[in-house]
């Protein structure tokens, strides 16, 4: 419980500091964010897409949804497209307000604020839950803590991008305390194996959406090179698990 109580204060450390991100905000985009994101989509397709097989099987034998075929990729599509939409209702009222000429409605980006971060706070606390139930030796947390804080610093990036200030003063801390909470729940609730491989599936959809959205636009003038470095690096790592 102590390395995992290391491990959950690690992620929560990366957004406490998400401050520190002032040098990070140029355009070409940061060759540590590519890296970063290059990191989370290693994580994702030789850990994360991996374990799906072994989600399906274990839905399969106990799951809800045992009678759908292919059903653990079909919740990681799920996720993709939940967080996708969230994503769009997000910068709906964002854009709305640079297509009214200057003229600026404060209710618009408030409550794109809080929807952007009700969202990452489930999808934090799910990462902070995970990281408990999952049967992980100490490598497999560091792997995992690895992967979740360089995501975590791109969804920083992306956050302060849109809400900086206000996510400065507030949404920051909201983000740390999900991871937070997210680890306790884990310690203290205990679903089913079905239920668990269910989340990770949906988590799994989550990530993909949320770094190919940062990466891939063109006005992000992403950096390909850290990007291919930062994926061929850790899934090198990761194979020789």
């Amino acid at each position: 419980m102590l390395l995992q109580l290391f491990f959950i204060a690690s992620l929560v450390l990366v957004h406490a500091f998400a401050g520190k991100l002032v040098n990070l905000q140029a355009i070409p985009r940061s060759a540590w964010l590519s890296f970063a994101g290059g990191v989370s989509v290693a994580y994702v397709f030789i850990h994360i897409f991996p374990e799906l097989t072994e989600a399906q099987q274990t839905i399969d034998e106990h799951g809800a949804i045992s009678y759908i075929e292919h059903h653990a990729y079909l919740v990681a599509l799920v996720g993709l497209a939940v967080f996708y939409g969230l994503e769009h209702m997000v910068k709906s009222p964002l854009n709305a307000e640079r297509h009214q000429g200057g003229h600026k409605s404060e209710s618009q980006p408030i409550a794109a604020f809080w929807l952007h971060i009700g969202s990452f706070s489930l999808y934090n606390a799910l990462i902070g839950y995970l990281l408990v139930d999952q049967e992980q030796s100490p490598l497999q947390m560091v792997f995992y803590t690895l992967a979740m804080g360089f995501h975590f610093l791109v969804n920083d990036h992306a956050l302060l991008q849109h809400h900086r200030h206000v996510y400065l003063h507030q949404g920051r801390w909201i983000l740390s305390a999900a991871v937070l909470f997210g680890w306790v729940c884990g310690q203290l609730v205990e679903v089913s194996e079905a239920a668990t491989s269910t989340l990770f599936a949906f988590l799994a959809g989550g990530i993909v959406l949320n770094i190919l959205k940062e990466e891939l636009p063109e006005e992000r003038q992403s950096r390909f090179w850290p990007f291919a470095f930062g994926t061929a690096g850790y899934s090198a790592f990761l194979l020789v698990l």
